[in-house]
């Protein structure tokens, strides 16, 4: 049996993590300030007596009793209304809360885990995008503040390898869905999913000819599994790289939802990627790992989650 820390875990991706480690027999401490995550979140698992839970900011000092085997860095807003809303906090949390957590992995011996995201690569001028690929991004813009925030916690994960010998993951998370969104998370799939079940129109910004990419949750968790378990230290791409324009998604979401929605159309907003595809060539050799869950099951299971959420839905 491991101890786990995972910051950020009453989120939506961590939160699933924190409910495999448990599912695997490991202890997990779960570290929240409830910035963006939930309560609810944690709470089907909240009583398990491996499961320890400690509210803090994480851009102050972590202070953990007792041996740590691995340390799961996901704390971070993660969704364009949460840093255009917080973009301080967003760039402490990927600078300080990042040096504090790998601060707290040397402590302890603990392997290393980062949560990056397919932002490092801004708005690619290559599909798909490989590990090698630099990037495009404004780092002065609105969205460069999370941009700029994950592509420093590389460089200083990066830094603690090389410098200390700090044993380290990075995984560059794409475009991920599931239950435990929040319905005004601002991010295409509970924006698309939460209007068609309330019968409101489906935004879609500019033409919705820009294309993306959608891995379920537990693919995603599947592969953090993978990558812990293997001797690699540079990013990874986790994400599935069948790519649909927005424009078809609003209408896969129509479809399966049964909705009378209407499509309109809004402005785009600044400096919004307008291709995303991962190459997964190097989780495919390294972790033996493709996803698995088809779009129409995923969405269906996510479908199925927001509809208990809607407070009124199908009364």
């Amino acid at each position: 049996m491991a101890k786990v820390l995972i910051t950020g875990g009453a989120g939506f991706i961590a939160s699933h993590l924190c409910e495999s480690f448990l599912g695997r027999g490991h202890e997990v401490i779960c570290i929240d300030n409830f910035s963006t995550g939930s309560r609810k979140n944690v709470a089907s698992f909240s009583s398990n007596p491996c499961f320890r839970f400690i509210e803090q900011d994480i851009t102050r000092f972590i202070r953990v009793e007792g041996p740590v085997d691995f340390v799961l860095h996901f704390a971070s807003p993660a969704s364009p209304v949460d840093y255009l809303e917080l973009p301080i906090p967003t760039l402490k949390v990927g600078s300080l809360g990042t040096h504090n957590a790998l601060g707290l992995a040397k402590l302890k011996k603990a392997t290393f885990l980062l949560a990056s995201t397919s932002e490092v690569y801004g708005d690619p001028l290559i599909r798909p995008q490989g590990e090698e690929y630099w990037g495009n991004v404004n780092p002065i813009g609105p969205r460069g503040v999370y941009d700029e925030a994950k592509r420093f916690a590389e460089a200083i994960t990066m830094a603690y390898h090389r410098a200390h010998g700090l044993d380290t993951r990075i995984v560059r998370i794409f475009n991920t869905y599931g239950p435990r969104m929040r319905a005004k998370d601002g991010r295409v799939v509970p924006n698309f999913i939460t209007q068609a079940l309330k019968g409101q129109n489906l935004t879609v910004y500019g033409k919705g000819q820009q294309t993306r990419s959608f891995q379920y949750i537990d693919d995603l968790v599947d592969g953090i599994h993978r990558l812990l378990q293997a001797d690699y230290h540079l990013p990874v791409n986790l994400g599935n790289p069948h790519e649909m324009t927005v424009m078809d998604f609003a209408k896969k979401i129509l479809d399966l939802t049964h909705s009378r929605s209407s499509i309109v159309f809004e402005p785009l907003p600044e400096d919004d990627p307008q291709v995303r595809q991962p190459d997964i060539s190097k989780a495919r050799e390294l972790l033996g790992w493709v996803p698995q869950v088809s779009l129409d099951i995923g969405l269906t299971k996510t479908i199925q989650y927001f509809q208990g959420q809607i407070k009124g839905y199908g009364k």
